[in-house]
């Protein structure tokens, strides 16, 4: 009996505030929606970089004949097969290199042309304006700096690189897009809660005569105070299944259908259905928590009977 009396009062507390609690579930499902959207982007960059970092090399680019005129560092000339054989065997001895690949001259140029053969500046490029380098595979791409140490400023090397800052200039505007969509799911997470807060006043005071009987009666507060909570936990509830929704569809359409991501972007190793569907129990979770302990706030200051 009593729980039919709770569920009755949820029911009647919906439909007398139907505007505000729509306006609570589009809140929530909007803010939790930019909330999962940021946990993917920022587990989607972290894949990435586990992916790209692993493949990425170290390059040691030597210094060739015409380097020696603009190039400081390559006054002494171009690098000997002696210098070149000392360094390879330097990086043998390391215990953080993997693995060593020469890449000659004409083979960068013809690397060089695959890549930028359609531009205008590749006609203005010939091999012998190329570096020969070697390709250093590190165990760990976190210790690039100890190969820079090591070989930068020696007799023959124009330079060394790490192709990780390549790709950290696009992690920076995952990372930069991932926090505007944090603060976005902030600002809506407030609007929220005071909507929340706001319906249950309203709700409150609509029934003020209500709970003044129920407690007249004998009524506990918690007995008085949960139709009042649960209204706020099931809007909320709705608005995270439609943001679950959001999320599902999301990646349905970026990814799979629609603008097909995966199909274009075939180099991207985009995050699978199992790591957005881990992620909908904690939506749903917050969804449900999150208003429900809005709600007892704001009845602990607004419910006076």
């Amino acid at each position: 009996m009593r729980a039919q009396f709770v569920l009755s009062e949820i029911g009647v507390g919906l439909r007398r505030n139907l505007t505000m609690t729509f306006a609570v579930v589009i809140s929530v499902a909007l803010s939790l929606a930019l909330f999962g959207g940021a946990l993917l982007m920022r587990e989607q960059v972290s894949t990435m970089k586990g992916y790209w970092y692993d493949k990425v090399n170290v390059s040691i680019f030597f210094c060739n004949k015409n380097d020696a005129e603009t190039i400081p560092r390559c006054s002494k000339g171009a690098v000997t097969a002696e210098q070149k054989k000392e360094i390879e065997t330097d990086l043998d001895k390391m215990d953080i290199v993997e693995s060593v690949t020469y890449e000659s001259a004409d083979q960068a140029f013809k690397h060089y042309k695959e890549q930028f053969g359609d531009t205008s500046m590749a006609d203005t490029i010939t091999p012998d304006q190329m570096q020969e380098s070697y390709r250093v595979k590190l165990k760990d791409p976190e210790k690039y700096k100890v190969v820079a140490t090591a070989f930068e400023g020696r007799d023959g090397v124009q330079s060394v690189e790490d192709q990780r800052g390549i790709l950290d200039n696009l992690f920076e505007l995952m990372n930069g897009m991932n926090v505007a969509a944090l603060c976005v799911m902030a600002l809506m997470l407030v609007i929220a809660l005071m909507l929340i807060v706001n319906t249950v006043r309203v709700s409150a005071f609509s029934r003020r005569r209500e709970t003044g009987i129920m407690r007249l009666v004998g009524a506990s507060s918690f007995y008085i105070q949960m139709p009042f909570i649960m209204e706020a936990a099931f809007a909320g509830l709705i608005g995270g299944v439609f943001a679950c929704g959001m999320l599902l569809v999301g990646r349905y359409f970026l990814i799979d259908h629609g603008l097909a991501l995966a199909d274009k972007l075939t180099l991207v190793n985009f995050i699978g259905w199992d790591a957005v569907l881990a992620k909908l129990p904690l939506v749903l979770a917050i969804a449900l928590l999150m208003p429900a302990l809005a709600g007892f706030v704001a009845l602990r200051k607004y419910l006076k009977v």
